[in-house]
């Protein structure tokens, strides 16, 4: 369980809650999470804890509790007497995640009429990242970038549960097309309309701007969920 603290609030004299302290576990956690986000650990792979603890600086119990938490989260399954793995998603959890992530996004779009500067800003920084990529031809820098695209405009939202949850709901969604192995063919499409969508909520038109990624989240549910119910036939 993580501490709390407390702090006179001066303009009422009232005493607020703190933000918890993240636990040692929680930090791993955290760390172990974007790098699901990066793609550096593929679905299905075998996490060696030795390795970690090595990496990381830190005893294998702090790293078990991390696994802990990312199982409950579905980013890792822990199989007994083998060890913990990642997770690898199936058309059912597809689906539920679009599900998620419409919770999460579009109203936070959406209500965006009078967005902070810094939080448009790390929109357009995301494309800006991704068209880089493209140009670059590094594809799967650029699936990095439209992850980080998702998180800036959950991050419109100025909740820090919303990006927690929008955090733990990229990370599997990385998963999905880390299972596709093609990043091309599923991110390069999404640019455009990447930029469009931050154009029109740099310009004032945070709903026109949501009904672009409606549109866009249908149209990219339905190419991956289309393509994981033939992968799960062939299987």
């Amino acid at each position: 369980m993580t501490a709390t603290d407390t702090r006179a609030d001066r303009s009422t004299g009232r005493t607020r809650l703190l933000p918890p302290m993240p636990t040692q576990a929680e930090r791993v956690a955290e760390l172990l999470r974007e790098s699901l986000i990066d793609g550096v650990y593929p679905p299905g792979r075998r996490l060696s804890e030795e390795r970690l603890c090595e990496e990381l600086g830190v005893s294998r119990n702090t790293l078990r509790e991390a696994f802990r938490l990312l199982v409950r989260e579905r980013l890792l399954v822990h199989q007994m007497h083998r060890g913990v793995f990642v997770g690898l998603p199936t058309s059912d959890d597809v689906r539920d995640l679009f599900k998620a992530r419409r919770t999460l996004e579009l109203p936070a779009l959406r209500d965006a009429t009078a967005p902070a500067e810094e939080a448009v800003r790390l929109v357009g920084a995301a494309v800006d990242e991704g068209e880089a990529a493209r140009e670059r031809e590094d594809w799967w820098r650029m699936g990095t970038a439209n992850m980080r695209f998702h998180q800036a405009v959950a991050g419109l939202s100025e909740s820090a549960r919303v990006n927690e949850f929008m955090s733990q709901v990229l990370a599997e969604t990385r998963l999905v097309f880390h299972v596709m192995d093609a990043p091309r063919e599923f991110h390069a499409p999404y640019l455009d309309w990447n930029r469009r969508i931050h154009t029109l909520l740099a310009s004032g038109d945070p709903r026109g701007a949501a009904e672009e990624l409606a549109t866009y989240l249908d149209t990219s549910e339905d190419q991956l969920v289309t393509a994981f119910t033939a992968m799960e036939e062939r299987a």
